[in-house]
């Protein structure tokens, strides 16, 4: 019988315990501590906010929770992305490109870096400190909206490394397969 997990919150352990990278054990524990904080954050500001606006008649306030929701989804989700296929690889026996294990680790570091500098970038004026860094005053002197920006591109790196570093594996044993075929075939003449 093969070793198994239970949803998302079993993956998490068996993707560390069944990588050799440990690149990918540390972005497990990192990673999915973050991603439990990130939910956490959320639900309870969202717990807090509908408390300060049930008597508010429906209408633009549940959009903007609804929305509040997805934005919490979507930040959390990249994180446990590159645990779930490390995961489901290692369920599976699915052949990959080497490094992949690692790889998609530095796809969710750089997730978490991009997480950090879309806050900086999207941080109100009034929550700003003063400071004599050049790149974070930089980062202050760019547009609110521009802060999802960094996030959306290092998801996007997160899915690009999985899907490039997945399919080179299958492409090496189909053609490790094929020519072993052939030397068979050969052989046997």
């Amino acid at each position: 019988m093969t070793d198994s997990y239970r949803g998302v919150f079993g993956a998490i352990p068996y993707a560390i315990r069944h990588t050799e990278s440990w690149t990918m054990r540390v972005y497990g524990i990192v990673g999915g501590l973050a991603a439990g904080a990130i939910a956490l954050v959320v639900t309870l500001a969202l717990v807090v906010w509908m408390g300060e606006t049930a008597d508010v008649q429906s209408g633009t306030f549940l959009f903007s929770r609804s929305l509040y929701v997805i934005a919490g989804f979507a930040a959390v989700a990249p994180l446990l992305a590159p645990l779930l296929f490390v995961a489901r690889r290692h369920r599976r026996n699915d052949p990959v490109a080497a490094g992949y294990d690692r790889w998609l680790a530095y796809s969710g570091f750089l997730f978490l870096i991009s997480l950090y500098l879309g806050m900086v970038i999207s941080a109100p004026a009034d929550l700003r400190d003063p400071t004599e860094s050049t790149v974070v005053s930089a980062l202050y002197a760019l547009p609110p909206v521009s802060g999802a920006v960094p996030p959306i591109a290092a998801a996007a790196v997160v899915f690009v490394t999985h899907y490039r570093l997945r399919g080179s594996g299958s492409a090496d044993a189909s053609d490790a397969s094929d020519s072993s075929d052939v030397s068979d075939s050969s052989d046997t003449s």
